[in-house]
C-alpha cells in the first residue's frame, strides 16, 4: 500500500492509497483544502469537525446535482453513484482521522 502526504487546514496527514494514486490524492486534497477554506470564510469558526461535515455535504450535493443532470444515462448514473460512494468513504475516513487527532 502506498501513501500520499497531504495537508488540510495546515495539518499534515499521510493517507494510504493504491500504488500510483499518490499524485491524484494530493491533487484532490488540494481541492478539498481550498473548498474547506472557502466554506470556513463563509461560516466562520465552527470547529474543524463541523467544518468538514459541511464541506462533505456541499461536495455530495454537487455530485448529486451532477447525477441528476444526466437523466436516462444508466452508465453515467452508476459511475456518479460509485463516485459519490467512494467520496463519502474517503470523507468519513478523513473525518475519523481528524477527529482522532484531537
Amino acid at each position: 500500500m502506498a501513501k500520499a502526504d497531504i495537508s488540510l487546514r495546515g495539518k499534515a496527514y499521510a493517507i494510504a492509497c493504491a500504488p500510483g494514486q499518490e499524485t491524484r490524492i494530493q491533487m484532490l486534497a488540494e481541492q478539498l483544502n481550498a473548498r474547506v477554506n472557502q466554506i470556513a470564510g463563509a461560516v466562520g469558526d465552527i470547529g474543524e469537525e463541523r467544518l468538514l461535515l459541511i464541506t462533505a455535504l456541499a461536495l455530495l450535493d454537487e455530485l448529486d446535482a451532477s447525477r441528476r443532470a444526466v437523466p436516462g444515462n444508466k452508465a453515467a448514473e452508476d459511475k456518479v453513484a460509485k463516485a459519490l460512494s467512494d467520496a463519502a468513504a474517503r470523507i468519513e475516513a478523513l473525518a475519523a482521522r481528524v477527529e482522532g487527532s484531537h
